[in-house]
């Protein structure tokens, strides 16, 4: 276990480095600027689905599904945050209340 962690301790480390040591000129090409801002929103919709759909080894589909979609919609309507956390648990919280749902 602790090697785990140590490992991933030093692979964040080396990570930081070699994002410190790239030269700036190359950080100013108009590729690297579009994949470097695009690559945050890719990462946090991977986890996002996984986190919805994946238990443990498996694919699931429960009251996370309805409630990820009810929250997409109120996003689209420009909600709060705040509002869109609560239609979604609210959407879950339902949906396992009256056993449509897992």
């Amino acid at each position: 276990m602790w090697f785990a962690v140590l490992a991933g301790a030093a692979g964040c480390y080396a990570l930081k480095y070699v994002g410190s040591a790239i030269p700036g000129h190359v950080l100013e090409k108009p590729s690297v600027k579009q994949v470097v801002l695009l690559l945050p929103i890719a990462l946090l919709c991977a986890l996002v689905a996984v986190q919805t759909i994946a238990t443990n080894q498996t694919l699931v589909i429960d009251a996370r599904v309805p409630a990820l979609a009810v929250a997409t919609v109120a996003l689209r309507f420009r909600a709060p945050f705040i509002v869109v956390v609560l239609i979604a648990a609210a959407t879950a919280g339902g949906l396992r209340y009256f056993g449509l749902a897992s």
